[in-house]
């Protein structure tokens, strides 16, 4: 499944206890069709003590979201829209946005 959202976008979520708001994306689940959004949907992880947390305890950190549920936000028109993709005659493909249609790479 190809999603549509890369690493680096500004998304805002859809559905769930998040709904309405925005971040910037983290990193893209393509295999499972998941995004993590900075600072949305953070869970309590339990750690034992490592050289990465070296007091170990609770932390929070973000958890992956269905990727259905999220929606880029265009950085033109600054509203969440879907998300066509444009063919040039060089062969190059990019995606572009259905409200303003503008180009978002």
């Amino acid at each position: 499944m190809g999603l549509r959202i890369k690493k680096g976008d500004t998304a805002v979520v859809l559905t769930g206890k998040n709904k309405g708001k925005s971040g910037r994306v983290l990193s893209v689940l393509p295999s499972k069709g998941r995004v993590v959004i900075e600072g949305l949907n953070m869970v309590k992880k339990h750690m034992k003590p490592s050289k990465q947390y070296t007091q170990g305890g609770i932390i929070e950190k973000e958890a992956p979201i269905h990727a259905s549920n999220v929606m880029l936000m265009c950085p033109k028109c600054n509203k969440p829209t879907r998300i066509g993709s444009t063919v040039f005659d060089d062969g190059r493909k990019q995606r572009t946005c259905k409200k303003c249609k503008e180009v978002i790479d």
